[in-house]
């Protein structure tokens, strides 16, 4: 049975426990909430079955999160007895740091089962319910997938281009679909009409074209040409290549125990090693023991004589978390180098951090003054003493009025103490929360390391480049964080109530918490212009290289496909901008009604020099009866090409709006307004590159008027919120933007309605706070 002790300790562990569970896996769920579920949204696919998907995928994070989660709770509720010596009054008592142990044993039980079945059974069963229902979404709106004038190129080997898409779902019109699997020279089909066609019960997905020509060239003879007209044309896809993307797709992790073993026999009988089934099994139950691990370091590091503070805890959390995960994956590639035994491998973090803890708390058992501490951040926060609120007087009759020291337009004594307050939360903060994407970022890419298929200095240029992303995401998160806690503090220690009674209202003492958060905005804006863009487009290049082994070769100069301005197709190989030479250029143009080719240009090389002019080009026209006979084939050696667009127009950056700037962005949409295509999509992408920086500034004007209300409750309490706050928003963003893109909104108005909503309570709430 529990004592006192016992309930008070797991009292002071279970809220950070709990709260630094709900950050962790809200930083876990953020790319899938940006990713998935506004593209669901935008789909109009029905919120039920959003939360359905969003739901499962919450098992991938938890099997991670929560021995985190504890670790962090632990050293949190700890390092807060410790600060106020209650630790060293149980001792004094007679409560050994061996006593204390007991109510964490319990707690790291419970913690170890959840993570057990989580990773045994719900994770398995979660990323199988995923892929089913997503499939099923994806199934019932396929034909939504495709936009109309925009390339589709998630059918495999398959190029898609439509014209039109009916709004009612009655398929598609003007259909070029062309077979990449020779690309020097695409087999392609142009239809009057086409949609797709999935059987969900057989899993099989056609792609089904009506009134059209095939066309089947041999890329050795040009001469050897066949074109096949036909009413109905079915073309069968394998289902789980159309859908690779649609989620989690079944990996060694995701198999049950059973399955594991069955593959590591499957390996055995084949003569090849079968480590990585075994070392699979061993981690769905290494990782849950890591709780006890966790809880032995926890009370090591967390009964002390530090001052910290919480926030600090939480980063000292986050080393050791990183300490553990290098521990394993460095087992991993010994086990994988023969080095030690597969069944070891997954074990011996917990046994080296096992002793680490085993040692720290017998170092602890002899004096609880010997203190583990952060240099940077052992200043404790200080409240100021009663002269802190510097005031000027009046000798004049009448009533004492106070005005800061150094007025509105220059800092005073009051505006350095809140800013030191704020910075140093919000830098902790930042800290913290970067380190999260860091490390899940590396358990989600670093098998590959491991497995020889990357190197290590690719993996880091990809964190290098992968940073601004994650600071992105992160300083918003920060920054609200920091002003919950900066005004909770002063709350909770009635430095407020001094403050107002010496006449500086509450908007005057946020006064320098705001001007931070514009600047914080100013970051944003500043980020997302500069680096921003030329970071992720490597970033994301970099991490289809370390998953897939190959470069992705669709980017500004390797784009391939492209429509000009009057209306013909280009498909290249490869443009080279300095030299303004194309490769293995082919240009289809089409007429009439029903839409089909009505010529084919080839050209093996082209250079621009005033004109494009060809080389090894050959010409081949497809009349109609009416039009009258015409030269079906023509070559030349050499040849020009008036009709092919100047080189400007190969340099244009592809339309996402993550991998281009404000500028880049907006200049890409007018050239395809002018063009007739539909941009609504992107327009919305362009408002919310400059409604999102203010993110920082809507959010800690929210912020605020809360952190009076919750003060008192203390700074965890005000992260709770501070983490709630920010879910909301990005839900609301992400639903705004999906409507946007669906054309129900205007884009200036779906892109800045959050800003406006969040602007309107933190004016509303403001205004009737007490100042």
């Amino acid at each position: 049975m529990l004592k006192i002790t016992d309930r008070y300790i797991l009292r002071e562990i279970l809220p950070p426990f709990g709260l630094a569970l709900l950050v962790l896996t809200f930083l876990l769920m953020l790319p899938p909430i940006m990713d998935y579920a506004e593209d669901l949204i935008a789909k109009g696919v029905d919120g039920v079955t959003i939360l359905r998907i969003m739901a499962t995928l919450i098992p991938q994070g938890l099997g991670i999160t929560i021995p985190m989660a504890l670790l962090i709770g632990v050293l949190m509720g700890l390092g807060r007895m410790s600060t106020d010596r209650e630790t060293v009054a149980l001792q004094a008592c007679g409560v050994s740091i061996y006593r204390m142990l007991a109510p964490l044993a319990l707690l790291a039980v419970g913690a170890a089962a959840a993570t057990c079945y989580t990773m045994v059974v719900a994770l398995p069963n979660a990323n199988q319910a995923f892929r089913e229902i997503t499939f099923r979404t994806v199934a019932n709106r396929a034909e939504g997938e495709v936009k109309s004038r925009v390339f589709y190129d998630a059918f495999p080997n398959r190029m898609l281009y439509v014209r039109e898409v009916s709004a009612t779902g009655d398929g598609w019109s003007d259909v070029f679909l062309a077979d990449t699997s020779n690309p020097d020279r695409p087999d392609v089909v142009v239809a009057e009409r086409g949609r797709v066609v999935i059987d969900r019960a057989q899993r099989l997905v056609d792609i089904v074209l009506y009134n059209g020509t095939q066309h089947v060239s041999d890329a050795t003879d040009p001469t050897a040409y066949e074109e096949h007209g036909f009413d109905e044309l079915t073309i069968s896809l394998d289902a789980e290549s159309v859908f690779p993307r649609t989620g989690p797709q079944p990996g060694l992790r995701e198999f049950t125990v059973p399955q594991l073993r069955a593959e590591a026999a499957r390996l055995g009988q084949l003569g090849v090693s079968s480590h990585r089934p075994v070392m699979e099994i061993h981690r769905k139950f290494s990782i849950p023991v890591a709780c006890l691990v966790f809880a032995l370091i926890g009370l090591g590091l967390g009964v002390t004589s530090r001052k910290d503070g919480k926030l600090a805890s939480f980063v000292l959390g986050i080393g050791v978390i990183f300490a553990y995960y290098v521990f394993m994956y460095t087992g991993e590639a010994m086990a994988k180098g023969a080095l030690v035994s597969p069944h070891l491998a997954m074990w011996l973090p917990n046994i080296v951090l096992g002793i680490v803890g085993l040692g720290l708390i017998l170092w602890r058992s002899h004096s609880v003054e010997r203190r583990v501490a952060i240099p940077l951040l052992s200043r404790r926060y200080r409240p100021p003493t009663v002269e802190a609120p510097q005031v000027e007087r009046d000798d004049s009759p009448g009533p004492l009025m106070t005005v800061p020291r150094g007025g509105l337009g220059r800092l005073t004594l009051l505006d350095w103490y809140v800013a030191r307050i704020y910075l140093r939360w919000v830098m902790v903060s930042f800290v913290g929360l970067l380190g999260i994407f860091y490390i899940s970022t590396f358990i989600d890419l670093s098998d590959k390391l491991f497995k020889g298929q990357t190197s290590g200095t690719m993996l880091l240029e990809y964190f290098w480049n992968a940073t601004p992303q994650f600071m992105y995401f992160v300083l918003p998160i920060s920054a609200l964080v920091a002003a919950l806690i900066t005004i909770g503090l002063i709350t909770k220690s009635s430095e407020l109530t001094v403050m107002k009674a010496c006449g500086i209202s509450l908007y005057r003492t946020a006064l320098p918490i705001f001007a931070l958060s514009l600047a914080w905005s100013a970051c944003l804006f500043v980020l997302g212009e500069s680096v921003l863009a030329r970071s992720n487009r490597r970033a994301e290049t970099l991490r289809h290289q370390i998953r897939t082994g190959s470069t992705e070769a669709f980017d500004v100069l390797n784009r391939r496909w492209a429509v000009s301005s009057d209306g013909a197709i280009y498909h290249y190989l490869y443009f080279d901008p300095d030299t303004t030479e194309l490769s293995n250029l082919s240009v289809y143009e089409f007429e009439g009604r029903p839409w089909r080719l009505n010529r084919r240009t080839f050209a093996a090389h082209a250079i621009f020099a005033d004109e494009w002019n060809g080389r090894d080009v050959w010409v081949r026209d497809f009349p109609t009866k009416e039009s009258g006979p015409a030269v079906p084939y023509a070559f030349a050696a050499s040849q020009p090409l008036p009709f092919v667009e100047p080189p400007a127009f190969f340099q244009t950056e592809r339309p996402d709006a993550e991998l281009m700037t404000f500028t880049e962005l907006e200049r890409y949409i007018d050239e395809l307004g002018a063009r007739g295509f539909d941009v609504i999509d992107l327009a919305v992408d362009l408002h919310r590159k400059a409604s999102f920086p203010f993110v920082t500034f809507i959010l800690t004007l929210i912020a605020v008027p809360f952190a009076v209300t919750t003060g008192p409750r203390g700074a965890l309490y005000g992260v709770g919120v501070g983490i709630a706050l920010a879910f909301s928003y990005w839900v609301i963003l992400s639903v705004f933007a999906a409507i946007g893109s669906a054309g129900l909104l205007g884009p200036a108005l779906a892109a800045w309605a959050p800003n406006v909503l969040f602007g309107g309570s933190a004016a509303y709430l403001l205004l009737n706070v007490r100042t």
